[in-house]
């Protein structure tokens, strides 16, 4: 049978097994983290984040092969994809299967708040300055991640918007186009409704590390600590309703009518 005719769901399965594979074999061969802590070049692809926002991705699939991702569609899923996955479970060696999403229960173990505070200290070589530095360079980073990603974001939604206004205006538009058209507007809004929850519940997980740094080992650190918490947690309040401080839209087609 040719691949082309298998279901959806098989060809994903499929398709699943050889990605894991070859990431597998290519793990084994080279080294899985350049500079900075990012995934190997050789090891990245532009569509490795595109599972982001997916609801079922085998059922997707055959959807949306029409509509290509536009370049901040593709970088909203970049930007997205270190706010979701847990600080903890980068520079691993199978880093690069979760940045194909084949590795996807870090993502639901980020929900619970205390997972973060556990691997914090299950290191017992660690002391606790090495600890409250951990935590810090965490929240920094996360803080350094945010405007980029609701800059792209807000672009977006903008596009978007346009997108949903000009289906009243394409000619002779099928079911499947709009269809196609409809689907990636959710996938869209589920990457920022993903990323939104994300730091919330990661905003959360820092707090309780801090308490609990605070009550085994308070020291002089605490002060930065608390500092970058406080502005983290203002910053995802922020971000829970907004997108980019400053962002001028463009004219849509059907404000062109």
């Amino acid at each position: 049978m040719r691949y082309s005719r298998l279901p959806a769901s098989a060809r994903y399965r499929l398709c699943r097994a050889f990605l894991t594979g070859a990431a597998l074999t290519m793990l084994a061969g080279c080294g899985v983290n350049g500079d900075f802590g990012e995934v190997n070049r050789t090891l990245v692809r532009d569509d490795i984040h595109d599972w982001i926002g997916r609801n079922r991705p085998a059922d997707h699939l055959d959807a949306l092969t029409e509509i290509q991702p536009t370049d901040d569609e593709r970088q909203l899923r970049d930007l997205a994809y270190p706010l979701l996955e847990p600080p903890y479970d980068r520079n691993k060696t199978t880093s690069v299967l979760g940045e194909y999403g084949l590795k996807r229960e870090g993502l639901a173990e980020a929900a619970d708040r205390t997972m973060y505070y556990r691997h914090l200290v299950d290191h017992d070589n660690r002391s606790p300055a090495s600890r409250y530095a951990q935590l810090v360079d965490d929240i920094r980073n996360d803080l350094t991640r945010m405007p980029p990603f609701f800059e792209v974001a807000a672009r977006v939604i903008d596009m978007d918007a346009k997108r949903h206004k000009s289906l009243a205006f394409v000619t002779e538009l099928s079911d499947v186009e709009r269809g196609q058209a409809n689907e990636r507007m959710k996938e869209n809004a589920r990457v920022i409704a993903m990323v939104r929850t994300s730091l919330v519940q990661r905003a959360a997980s820092y707090r309780y590390a801090l308490e609990r740094l605070v009550l085994s080992a308070p020291t002089r650190e605490v002060g930065d600590a608390d500092r970058l918490m406080a502005d983290m947690q203002a910053r995802v309040a922020y971000y829970r309703n907004h997108t980019a401080p400053q962002f001028v839209s463009e004219r849509s087609l059907a404000s062109n009518r």
